[in-house]
């Protein structure tokens, strides 16, 4: 057995590393959401989401929390709302018990949407469940399926982001514009560093991300400063409106019969690899 110091002491180092993936009304990309945290080395487990609100399984026993795309509950009420209310009250206080544990949570599109209106993201210090954002309607007014250049903030506290400059992935939403009524909101969260990956142009050089709104189909929702997804205070709650599991192999990617690449990790992998990294440090 190893150990690391953490908050003053030592703390054992996870052996394996467990995966909460949850699934049920609605959510699709649960499978190959486990696949990726498998391929980074994590020991996945699909979790329905009745499973924990009736008690028969519970968070503490994982160290990863991850929330995949999908359409919950049919996107009725908004995308996220449905699912993100199942959460917020059915199993409010494993949720905020597991945050303040210092565990790890990833939502991915729907599973973004989920946390946001659920108000775990952008969230605050005392884990208070109050939603501050939104995400709602792409500004072209339909469903957007297409390939996004991402660029990452090198001095954020986000911990699923490390050494991330930029990467190309896919957007699949219909509501993916970040907004928020508060432009205050914004300030401070680009001073904590949790506006932590916003759509660029690849042609600027990195690195180039702004607060101007990009054109489409650069920013391909037209989100308030071109946010992709952001995280909690603490960095250790992330969550983006674009897909980095479906960039797991250098063969999905979106030109990968002109440029024919060797066969390899994807350029979404390190996102899970630096989780699941993490993870084995620290819990």
């Amino acid at each position: 057995m190893e150990g690391n110091i953490a908050h003053g002491g030592w703390r054992m180092m996870a052996e394996v590393v467990r995966v909460a993936v949850l699934y049920g009304f609605g959510i699709n990309c649960d499978h190959e959401t486990k696949a990726v945290f498998e391929m980074a080395g994590a020991e996945a487990e699909r979790v329905h989401i009745n499973e924990l609100v009736n008690g028969d399984k519970d968070l503490a026993n994982y160290h990863i929390m991850a929330v995949p795309g999908g359409f919950s509950f049919g996107d009725h009420l908004g995308s996220g709302r449905l699912l993100g209310n199942r959460l917020r009250f059915g199993i409010r206080d494993m949720v905020q018990s597991f945050v303040k544990s210092g565990k790890l949570v990833i939502g991915i599109c729907n599973g973004f949407q989920v946390l946001v209106k659920m108000g775990l993201l952008p969230g605050d210090e005392e884990v208070s469940l109050t939603q501050t954002a939104s995400l709602t309607l792409n500004n072209t007014g339909h469903y957007e399926d297409r390939w996004v250049h991402l660029e990452f903030d090198p001095e954020s506290p986000c911990v699923w982001t490390k050494g991330l400059e930029r990467i190309r992935v896919p957007v699949r939403h219909g509501e993916g514009k970040f907004v928020t009524t508060i432009d205050a909101n914004l300030d401070q969260w680009a001073e904590n560093g949790q506006l932590v990956v916003r759509y660029v142009d690849a042609n600027d050089a990195y690195p180039s991300a702004g607060d101007e709104l990009l054109p489409f189909p650069i920013c391909p929702n037209a989100s308030m400063r071109n946010i992709a997804g952001v995280c909690d205070p603490t960095g250790r709650v992330f969550g983006l409106m674009p897909h980095p599991e479906a960039n797991h192999s250098t063969w999905l990617g979106a030109t990968w019969t002109r440029e024919m690449p060797e066969h390899g990790e994807g350029e979404g992998m390190v996102i899970f690899h630096n989780a699941v990294q993490f993870a084995k440090e620290n819990l």
